[in-house]
């Protein structure tokens, strides 16, 4: 079986990945990921960005598939990443409280030879609307300071939700693990 290396050290992609069962290792990637806009689409800078971080560690990993991957929220256009601070994770559910967004999701395998195959997840996201207690309540037991929007899905942050809309639920944890079977088979990997 061909080598595999997932670009990241996100817990919630490696869990994800986990899921395969395909023997695989994990680098972090190299790559400034704030340093990628201009006037790229959202979808256009997931995509660079997964793109981005797939090919980082390229040298460390020649002979094997390469695995990156991205996500970002889309609020009317602006680009909302982690929040990293739980000033901003309250200040970024506050502007989602109540209202509409998309859930951006892309992923890039790189081949040994340098080619790139990739996929991007979009999901219409719709929060509650949020009181400032329910959004300082939540942060402070939550801590989502490493999630793109601020929010968890796969625990508490399902609280906060009014309606999801889309194709694969594993890309709102952070790995479209549908796209990314589709790239793996056809890569030659065996996946069930």
């Amino acid at each position: 079986m061909p080598k595999l290396v997932l670009a990241s050290t996100s817990k919630y992609r490696r869990a994800l990945l986990d899921r395969l069962g395909l023997p695989y290792s994990a680098l972090a990637p190299k790559v400034d990921e704030e340093a990628v806009s201009g006037h790229l689409s959202p979808e256009e800078i997931a995509l660079q960005l997964a793109h981005d971080k797939a090919a980082s560690v390229a040298d460390a990993a020649p002979d094997a598939f390469i695995i990156g991957s991205d996500q970002l929220v889309d609020l009317d256009g602006e680009r909302l990443g982690k929040p990293g601070t739980i000033e901003r994770a309250e200040a970024q559910l506050q502007r989602l409280s109540g209202r509409s967004h998309r859930l951006i999701t892309a992923v890039a395998l790189r081949h040994p030879d340098g080619t790139v195959e990739t996929a991007v997840d979009l999901h219409a996201m719709q929060l509650r609307a949020l009181t400032p207690h329910e959004i300082r309540r939540y942060v402070q037991r939550e801590r989502p300071l490493d999630c793109a929007g601020s929010y968890k899905i796969e625990s508490l942050g399902i609280s906060l939700v009014e309606k999801i809309s889309g194709e694969d639920f594993t890309a709102i944890v952070g790995l479209p693990l549908i796209a990314l079977c589709r790239l793996l088979r056809g890569a030659g990997f065996e996946v069930p």
